[in-house]
């Protein structure tokens, strides 16, 4: 009826005012510049009728080429094939409503929900503790970078150029906040990894806390892990980890090998891409170092009667505890995100994430052998891949986006949005889901394009 709900009769209003010490409404807004106040109300729309919403956002929605497309899209957000169990137990009410769970004794489920996904984790990355989740996997690498510095007393962080541009964007705005040095390691332009020379000049010094990798990395391509790991520890800094999740189910555990903390996006594990988000970061350490994680750690005990049971633990390490003294201001989790994650690990089992990631290598490779024996068509990197390379195409006048979109496939992202002198390079990522019949098609639009 286009009546406004207001709770607060005009007594409640100058009472509240007289207690704060004004006596108008516009007092209370002085210290917002004039300039930018809102003078005319909104002009909004008239509303719809339900049926007109729906249909309004269906036809918005069907404007994502990802719904009526091929997918091989990458650069961090991936199409995998999401079990239906996944959103059907991640959806019911008692998980979707679930408050943060502060009280024990009335949050079992959802307390038992982290403690597993924890679990999981930390099996998945081989190392001893994991954390109930982060917003994503470029926060959780920044709070790995910072975490870091804390735990080795030292401020210079080392990135790999090969790490994610977008991760290492929020890296930079977490850092300059903190006035931490940053160092960029290039990458060896042949083989698409880590210039081990420029790691070790970068390494030169006493003040590296930590090194920041990614594997695989943002090209797609397999670092030479263990050469860098020894590398960094004989210098005695940390290495920090970004994996891609899936890739764990075939790759060597990150922990394994020497890192001390890693991080990555959890998109990967039954959450649909949804144009970017919201997705979940997963974060692990070794067990000297958990009470400086940052984050929610949900911990296994007894009651009196001897009977299992689960509840936050290390809470003074939290921002709602320590304030400015804690060490992080991250004091929640994705709950919701990271239990979809949960689901679907436990749904696949190790047997069955080993095989999606033999399906993601094997299909990729055989895409790319046939994508490199095209007339003009390279791979531009020599290194071994998981399930992601980068496409160069040499060939007069073709774009190769562009005519894989005109015959209904997605890829990309170009690199030349991060990096100008690699314009017309294309991510191509390959996903279980992909069928031989789409890979060919793919290799056939580009087979054609003029």
């Amino acid at each position: 009826m286009g009546i406004s709900y207001l709770p607060n009769t005009d007594e409640d209003r100058r009472a509240m005012m007289a207690a704060i010490g004004i006596r108008s409404i516009d007092e209370l807004f002085a210290d917002i510049p004039e300039e930018v106040r809102l003078r005319q109300p909104l002009r909004l729309p008239p509303a719809l009728s339900e049926p007109e919403l729906v249909a309004h956002l269906e036809e918005l929605a069907a404007e994502n080429p990802a719904s009526r497309m091929v997918c091989f899209l990458g650069g961090g957000v991936y199409d995998h094939f999401i079990p239906p169990v996944v959103p059907y137990l991640a959806g019911r009410g008692e998980f979707a409503t679930a408050y943060t769970p502060y009280q024990p004794e009335v949050s079992q489920g959802t307390l038992r929900a982290i403690f597993e996904f924890q679990t999981m984790i930390a099996e998945l990355t081989g190392l001893d503790v994991a954390n109930a989740s982060m917003y994503d996997g470029a926060t959780a690498l920044t709070e790995a970078a910072l975490m870091a510095v804390n735990v080795a007393r030292r401020e210079r962080v080392v990135v790999l150029g090969t790490v994610h541009p977008e991760y290492r964007q929020v890296l930079a705005t977490y850092a300059a906040g903190q006035r931490l040095p940053v160092t960029t390691v290039a990458a060896d332009g042949r083989t698409g990894t880590v210039d081990l020379a420029e790691l070790e000049r970068a390494l030169d010094g006493d003040d590296v806390a930590c090194v920041l990798v990614q594997q695989p990395n943002f090209y797609g391509c397999l670092e030479p892990v263990h050469e860098i790991a020894a590398r960094v520890k004989a210098r005695g800094a940390l290495l920090v980890v970004s994996a891609d999740p899936i890739s764990l189910g075939l790759l060597e555990a990150p922990g394994r090998y020497g890192a001390d903390i890693v991080v990555g996006d959890g998109q990967a594990l039954g959450l649909p891409m949804a144009f970017g988000g919201p997705h979940f970061g997963f974060f692990a350490c070794r067990a000297e170092h958990v009470r400086r994680m940052p984050g929610r750690v949900v911990g296994q005990t007894v009651d009196r009667q001897g009977r299992t049971g689960y509840v936050l633990t290390l809470q003074t390490r939290e921002q709602h505890i320590r304030r400015d003294r804690a060490t992080s201001n991250i004091c929640t989790n994705h709950s919701l995100m990271a239990l979809a994650g949960t689901i679907y690990l436990a749904a696949l089992g190790p047997r069955g994430l080993r095989r999606v990631a033999e399906l993601c290598l094997q299909k990729a490779h055989y895409l790319a052998e046939r994508v490199a024996g095209l007339p003009g068509f390279h791979l531009a990197f020599e290194a071994p891949f998981f399930k992601e390379f980068v496409v160069r195409c040499d060939r007069p006048g073709v774009d190769a986006a562009a005519a894989a979109r005109e015959a209904g496939y997605l890829v990309g992202p170009d690199l030349g949005r991060w990096e100008p002198g690699r314009r017309g390079q294309l991510l191509v990522a390959v996903t279980e889901q992909r069928t031989r019949r789409e890979l060919d098609g793919l290799v056939a639009a580009w087979e054609v394009a003029r």
